[in-house]
């Protein structure tokens, strides 16, 4: 779970919890509920389940064959 801070929006959410604006998607997703929402007030809950390791970020030694 993440608590957003004023006026943050879903970017600089997933950046703070993922590491990087990138993973908007994957954060929108699981916060289905919120999606009417584009600049959070303070201290709503997002749902922050963990990710699966994307192997495209692995060097090619480490992918699955």
């Amino acid at each position: 779970m993440y608590v957003t801070k004023q006026g943050e929006c879903w970017d600089e959410a997933a950046k703070n919890v993922y590491g990087s604006e990138k993973y908007v998607g994957f954060l929108m997703q699981n916060n289905l509920k919120l999606l009417d929402v584009t600049v959070f007030s303070a201290g709503m809950k997002l749902n922050t389940p963990d990710m699966l390791k994307d192997e495209s970020d692995l060097p090619v030694w480490r992918r699955k064959q």
